[in-house]
């Protein structure tokens, strides 16, 4: 009883992990839960839930030695790296290739990975999509520049903030007032000409798309508690990035921009 015991408490820390490392990094509610499940199942459990919220999980295993467990979410990132290689350990865990001493080993060396790309790249890369954002909406060439600056300096600052600020809203909206004053210090230096499209562009790496999209995927699967908080971070988020932006705007509103 002891053996089966130890069994049942090991498949519900690897699927306990495997769920944490999706939810963590960007995975759907529902994707969550179902490889949860998935793996329970390759294990020999055919009567395991899971119900997954953006900020916990809840694992249950019935049987004469029932395990419940839960789990504390409470960073969110995007990672979809992690969430890949997950996917690609479950699919193993279903082929029969893997016991589970070894998924859970794969897996914590997963947790305990460096992010895929190092900051100052994260940086670069959200300067020049916000660069390339302003060109596809119309700006025009010599605000690439000004534009690639502003996009980087305020991902910069959003990622200092947020180290020193728990409040990841408060983080935002403070990377939005250095994106929509440097805008505008540009402007008034002659080095840019667009304010709107320069502001416009510089913040589209601060939109939360991936989250907006994963609350809508989960309303349509049927997660409404998730989808329902999902959407809602999304617009906190959304309204912190514009009240930045509208601060700076109407601070600035007597010097007639435009």
């Amino acid at each position: 009883m002891n053996q089966l015991s130890n069994s049942t408490y090991e498949i519900a820390q690897v699927c306990l992990l495997a769920g944490k490392i999706m939810l963590e990094n960007g995975g759907e509610t529902y994707r969550v839960e179902d490889t949860m499940t998935r793996v329970a199942d390759a294990f020999g459990v055919r009567h395991a839930h899971s119900f997954v919220t953006p900020t916990g999980i809840i694992f249950s295993i019935d049987g004469p030695e029932q395990t419940t467990r839960l789990i504390r979410i409470s960073e969110r990132s995007t990672d979809l790296r992690k969430v890949t290689v997950v996917n690609a350990i479950s699919r193993k865990i279903s082929q029969g290739e893997l016991s589970v001493t070894e998924a859970y080993r794969l897996l914590e060396e997963i947790d305990g990975a460096n992010p895929g790309y190092p900051l100052w790249f994260k940086i670069a890369a959200a300067a020049v999509a916000s660069a390339c954002f302003l060109i596809m909406f119309g700006g025009a060439w010599g605000d690439f520049i000004p534009t690639f600056l502003c996009g980087g300096a305020g991902f910069s600052f959003l990622v200092y903030f947020h180290r020193w600020v728990p409040i990841k809203f408060f983080a935002e909206f403070l990377a939005s007032l250095i994106i929509g004053s440097t805008a505008y210090l540009f402007l008034r230096t002659g080095f840019g000409h667009d304010l709107d499209n320069m502001i416009i562009g510089s913040v589209m790496p601060l939109v939360p798309g991936l989250l907006i999209t994963n609350a809508v995927r989960d309303l349509m699967a049927g997660h409404f508690v998730s989808g329902v908080s999902k959407g809602a971070e999304a617009f906190l988020t959304a309204f912190a990035i514009g009240a930045g932006i509208a601060f700076v705007l109407s601070f600035y509103s007597g010097e007639g921009i435009g």
